[in-house]
């Protein structure tokens, strides 16, 4: 679907969408889908039931958007459509934690984006922009224009996997290790019990988890960076 994804997001169509007059557009569309995915689940996004929200035929919905495949590619695209929440930093470590943090509240406000993310897919205009903003800002703090994209790589890297628990399940922390209310499956992975169990020593929040792994990439990036000089 490569080639599809690509002229979807960056072909004639997708240009010529923009500036219309209010209506059915593939931009309500994307919205509404998006809307519905986040309530109730990627899985009940569809052309029927996009229709029935927006108050038109499901043929109409077609004029705009091929399918349900297509449109989820757009949906996600959509979430980077705005300007990068990147607050200003002096020092190319901060640009990149804060990016690292970002890339975790964009799945932790849109969960069933992490599944489009870690698909073949095809980069949008606005990944494309955010990632551009991010170079950007790391240059401007002088981090070395060679080191700029694999180090923003390495971070959205650890970034989409570290997230994975945290929206495993609506309940957080807790359902991740549910299996662990069974005194069975306690005894059966006693250390797993011990060191998740609350008020343990390292009975942090997946949130702490996330940000401690997250230091820890950025101390190995900054010691390369340090060898090189």
């Amino acid at each position: 679907m490569g080639k599809v994804d690509y002229n979807l997001l960056w072909g004639e169509a997708a240009r010529a969408g923009r500036g219309r007059p209010p209506g059915l557009s593939r931009e309500r569309i994307v919205a509404e889908a998006v809307a519905i995915a986040d309530a109730e689940g990627l899985q009940k996004v569809s052309m029927k039931h996009l229709a029935e929200r927006l108050g038109s035929g499901v043929m109409s919905l077609y004029r705009h958007v091929p399918g349900k495949d297509e449109l989820v590619v757009l949906m996600y695209d959509s979430l980077m459509a705005g300007p990068l929440p990147l607050p200003e930093a002096d020092h190319w470590r901060d640009v990149l934690r804060h990016w690292g943090l970002g890339v975790r509240d964009l799945f932790i406000a849109h969960p069933w984006a992490l599944t489009v993310a870690t698909s073949e897919r095809t980069m949008g205009p606005g990944e494309a922009g955010w990632v551009d903003a991010v170079l950007g800002r790391l240059s401007a703090v002088g981090l070395p224009a060679e080191l700029g994209l694999i180090a923003v790589l390495t971070v959205d890297c650890f970034a989409l996997g570290a997230v994975r628990p945290e929206i495993g399940s609506a309940g957080g922390d807790t359902d991740f290790f549910q299996f662990l209310a069974d005194p069975a499956a306690r005894a059966r992975f006693p250390d797993l019990a011990r060191l998740v169990a609350p008020g343990s020593a390292s009975g942090a929040s997946m949130e702490d988890y996330f940000e401690f792994g997250l230091d820890r990439v950025l101390d190995g990036l900054e010691r390369f960076i340090e060898s090189r000089h």
